[in-house]
């Protein structure tokens, strides 16, 4: 558990926030599909002196003196990247999701040249073409989406649109879709229509490892993916790419788009990949898919509409429509509850994504946490209760006085529940 002592010394201000900020992931449950709990493993070496060192250039040819232990760090990334996924090759060297994206599309495409994604309001990432986006304004997008009786991608106008548009880049990946990608029928689309087919699957890159949901490897010729959300690492990315476009994608990422790597990070990724190559990281996979089944078949069971119906990955995603209230207050009521969940849109939704008429829900966290099939219903059954009283702020605090009781049974990777330990770091013992 980390102590923060030597913050404390130096500043009480940030000291304070931070034992406020790891007080309400204690007490609280994590229900946004992106966020999730690193081991203190993963915490060390974020924190590590990796993070005093500056690595401009790849392995063996570095910009910089005092390389030969930070080479080796990211070789090892490397090769547990490659062997995790099954890919030709990676550059763990990414900062993040959205630079890895445009990585991918500085370093294989001309400005202006045509790229298909999947729509922002229907699923998809702002990355994937969004008009006030880098993707949006450097190419010309066409967006594709899903059916509206549905919830699910309509892989007939993807091929259309394709064959019709003639896209140089076809992306599949989403950051609110509840249902499996057929990366075989994208590739086959792509193949048809010419174009590069690229995958983004940071949010299901740690099922796909696990084994719950199919691989865009090796048909997908361009992968990107964070490596926190399901795969439970740094808040960082990786693009993996069969070796034609190797050289490309790395002279995109750097001296195209950044310089040194973050080298804590690295080492955080290469921890990263060897958890998830243990056989229990297939059972926490195959739990996540478990609790947000149960969790979405829960809301049905309360009355709430789930866009596609249900789920088949980590996440689902709630249209409140019917329960006369929008996803933003939506939001404010769960979080008095102590239930973290974000404001989402809906497809074909009516409102603004500033007010949108949904919410979104993923079980990673709490499935993290320990949360089997029983502690998804008792949630299931709080989000109805918070939702109905989401004016009384009395009522979402007896939600949460639950919420914090069930917590003390499941503990956050490196941070105590305990009240003596409370005490002691807090100084009020």
């Amino acid at each position: 558990m980390q102590e923060f002592s030597a913050v404390r010394q130096r500043d009480e201000v940030l000291y304070d926030l931070l034992i406020a900020e790891r007080e309400r992931q204690r007490d609280g449950i994590e229900l946004i599909p992106s966020e999730n709990y690193v081991s203190p493993a993963i915490l060390e070496a974020m924190g590590s002196v990796l993070t005093n060192k500056y690595s401009e250039g790849y392995p063996g040819k570095r910009y910089y003196g005092g390389q030969q232990y930070i080479d080796k760090i990211e070789n090892l990334a490397r090769r547990r990247a490659k062997e995790l996924f099954g890919a030709e090759h990676v550059n763990v060297q990414c900062y993040s999701g959205s630079p890895a994206n445009t990585a991918v599309m500085f370093g294989l495409l001309d400005y202006g040249d045509t790229i298909m994604g999947m729509k922002l309001d229907q699923g998809g990432h702002l990355t994937h073409g969004l008009h006030v986006n880098y993707s949006g304004k450097s190419y010309n997008v066409v967006s594709y989406g899903v059916r509206k009786e549905t919830g699910r991608i309509d892989m007939d106008e993807v091929r259309d649109l394709a064959l019709e548009h003639r896209p140089k880049l076809i992306i599949s990946g989403a950051t609110a879709y509840p249902r499996q990608f057929d990366f075989e029928a994208f590739k086959s689309i792509a193949d048809e229509a010419g174009a590069i087919p690229m995958a983004d699957i940071s949010h299901i890159s740690g099922l796909i490892v696990g084994g719950v949901h199919p691989s865009p490897l090796p048909f997908t010729d361009v992968v990107t993916t964070t490596t926190h959300k399901t795969l439970r690492g740094p808040r960082s990315a990786i693009i993996m790419c069969h070796k034609k476009y190797a050289k490309d994608i790395d002279r995109a990422v750097f001296p195209g788009l950044q310089g040194g790597p973050h080298d804590h990070i690295t080492a955080a990724k290469a921890l990263t990949f060897k958890e998830a190559m243990q056989p229990e990281f297939k059972d926490y996979a195959r739990q996540i898919v478990a609790n947000a089944k149960t969790l979405a078949e829960s809301l049905i069971g309360h009355g709430f509409d789930l866009v596609s119906g249900g789920t088949d990955n980590h996440l689902v995603l709630v249209d409140l429509t019917g329960k006369g209230i929008i996803g933003k207050d939506a939001e404010t009521a769960l979080d008095k509850a102590g239930l973290t969940v974000n404001k989402n849109t809906v497809p074909y939704d009516n409102r603004s994504p500033f007010s949108p008429s949904g919410i979104r829900i993923g079980t990673p966290a709490a499935t993290t946490r320990g949360m089997k099939e029983p502690e998804m219903e008792r949630i299931a059954g709080w989000i109805d209760r918070a939702i109905e009283n989401h004016g009384n702020d009395e009522a979402l605090s007896s939600i949460h006085d639950e919420v914090r009781e069930l917590c003390k049974s499941f503990p956050v990777p490196g941070i105590s529940t305990t009240e003596a330990a409370l005490m002691q770091e807090t100084g009020t013992g």
